[in-house]
């Protein structure tokens, strides 16, 4: 699939990015959550899989990978704006060894979040583990690249993170725990502790080129607007406050960052302005549908309550931003890529 169509001085800039590209990023390597698993959470036994029709029905071949999508998600367009492959491959993929992970690879388990109290709700890899992990495939990668090699390509990739929802909306807003501990101003900032430590993680592992990823405007989601009865099924606003709130921190751990860690290029990827803007305006973008998903009734079915025997789900996913009642479309998802790699990950190229 091409990326969607986008501002001609944006689309302009993108493409002169793009063809710069060519052999300045060595590899894409990416944690977090469902936003850019690729199927990870298939090899674990949890039931935030993905893994079954009508998921992926617009991948290559029209089969489901255990992404969230009817297609691919932004880290795969991202990889490929990079001048990668088109697709980032799962770690606990089998059909995939170190010489696909080579050049990209993602640990990311949807369900999972910056609190290990996020991962427990679903069973799925919590962000300790994802560390491991690549922990374990730089040994693999020395061994496949040799040992110079494999430092060039590790300093020389990109590393994205991109998680932060589930904590809000799967955990802190769903479950009593963390409320009782937290005030929701408190709770963001024990997650930005978190954010903090992992980022600082990545750099003692050698990681030098960090995009942090910010929350979309959550209360937009299918799942929140058909639950706000209050609003007539309305964005929920209170929760894309939080967002806007959650990303502001983000953004000032950035700078926090830049200036203490020596050598690093740490920017923040902010999807919330250009969900936001698709979500008022979807038409502009080719849209027909923001409010409800393409799949089953589109009101709030992901996972295995989206699945192919559904007599509702849409025909063509392309008219609709989300394809579930969380997960954005692989159109939406091409336009998101679009957006973080012309306003912040581009800096990695300079």
């Amino acid at each position: 699939m091409a990326f969607m169509p986008i501002p001609w001085l944006l689309l302009t800039q993108f493409l002169i990015l793009v063809l710069k590209c060519d052999g300045k990023v060595p590899a894409i390597i990416v944690f977090g959550d469902s936003s850019v698993d690729a199927g990870n959470n298939n090899q674990i036994p949890t039931i935030a899989r993905s893994n079954f029709e009508p998921y992926g029905r617009d991948y290559t071949g029209g089969r489901p990978t255990g992404r969230f999508s009817n297609g691919r998600v932004p880290t795969d367009f991202i990889s490929q704006a990079f001048g990668l492959r088109p697709t980032v491959p799962a770690y606990l993929d089998p059909t995939y060894n170190i010489s696909d992970f080579a050049v990209g690879v993602t640990f990311a388990s949807a369900g999972t979040g910056y609190d290990n109290a996020t991962s427990d709700v679903l069973s799925v890899i919590p962000m300790w583990k994802e560390l491991e992990y690549f922990k374990e495939y730089q040994t693999k990668l020395r061994t496949y690249l040799g040992d110079q090699k494999a430092k060039e390509t590790l300093t020389g990739a990109v590393y994205i993170i991109s998680l932060g929802t589930n904590d809000f909306l799967e955990n802190y807003y769903t479950l009593r725990n963390r409320r009782s501990q937290y005030t929701i101003e408190q709770y963001q900032v024990f997650l930005v502790g978190i954010a903090r430590g992992f980022v600082k993680a990545l750099y003692d592992l050698g990681a030098r080129k960090i995009s942090l990823g910010g929350v979309p405007p959550m209360g937009c989601l299918p799942l929140e607007r058909t639950t706000n009865f209050r609003d007539g099924n309305k964005c929920l606003e209170s929760y894309n406050v939080v967002a806007m709130q959650f990303n502001g921190k983000l953004t000032g751990l950035v700078g926090e960052l830049n200036k203490e860690l020596q050598g690093i290029t740490l920017v923040f990827s902010n999807p919330y302005y250009i969900v936001m803007q698709i979500v008022r305006r979807p038409s502009l973008y080719g849209f027909s549908e923001a409010a409800m998903a393409c799949c089953a009734t589109g009101m709030f079915e992901m996972g295995y309550a989206c699945d192919r025997f559904n007599p509702f789900t849409c025909k063509d996913a392309n008219k609709f931003v989300f394809w579930d009642a969380f997960h954005p479309t692989e159109k939406t998802n091409g336009i998101i890529a679009q957006h973080v790699f012309t306003t912040a990950l581009h800096k990695f190229l300079l």
